[in-house]
């Protein structure tokens, strides 16, 4: 049976032959942008960038880190896209833009750990959100270990992670959409007590209960 990083790779491979021309590509380019068809007279014009962004940025969402270690060590980005998918099985989603050069080292890897942050974290979070090609150690000076299942890095003090291996990608306009199969997952109490990091409108923010 194929195993989860030859299922990620094949399915890598996949995406880049339907999504480009040139289906030769180095494993960790990142995915051509998709063809999009012209608008006819008759359709409505496409939505505009700029008022999607400002709408569906009144969405509040917890921020996490994805990471993954590879043959060239640890990698991760930071990600607001991520959600729980289904219990049985234990299934977590991600997306992720075509354009990034993190992807590729994950379905390379075929694992990786979904790290929820804490309100105290604002700053791991900023380092993390850097392009790859911009600031290619993003582990410099940071404390993790390695999660129980897959060894993929587990951040110190965050309040939540969750261990996964690839389960399937599909394809969603200019992202793609990344199925996780849960392996092990955890609390760190001490650190869930700051409350979890918010990200809502462009800015980070913290949970507050109501009486």
């Amino acid at each position: 049976m194929m195993g989860h990083a030859g299922m990620a790779a094949t399915a890598v491979r996949y995406l880049r032959a339907v999504g480009s021309p040139t289906a030769a590509v180095r494993p960790v380019d990142p995915l051509p942008p998709p063809e999009l068809r012209c608008v006819r007279d008759d359709e409505r014009p496409p939505v505009d960038p700029a008022e999607f962004r400002r709408v569906l940025g009144h969405f509040a969402s917890g921020v996490t880190v994805i990471a993954t270690v590879d043959g060239t060590g640890p990698t991760g980005f930071a990600c607001q896209s991520f959600a729980s998918l289904s219990l049985d099985p234990p299934l977590v989603a991600f997306m992720v833009a075509r354009t990034s050069t993190t992807w590729p080292r994950i379905a390379r890897a075929g694992v990786f750990c979904v790290n929820v942050l804490g309100a105290h974290q604002g700053e791991l979070c900023r380092a993390f959100a850097v392009s790859g090609s911009r600031r290619p150690d993003k582990f410099a000076g940071v404390r993790y270990e390695p999660s129980p299942v897959t060894g993929s890095p587990r951040l110190a003090d965050v309040p939540a992670w969750i261990d996964c291996a690839v389960h399937a990608v599909h394809t969603g306009g200019d992202h793609l959409v990344v199925v996780g199969r849960v392996r092990a997952l955890g609390t760190e109490e001490s650190a869930a007590r700051s409350g979890p990091l918010l990200f809502h409108r462009g800015s980070f923010g913290e949970f507050t209960a109501l009486p």
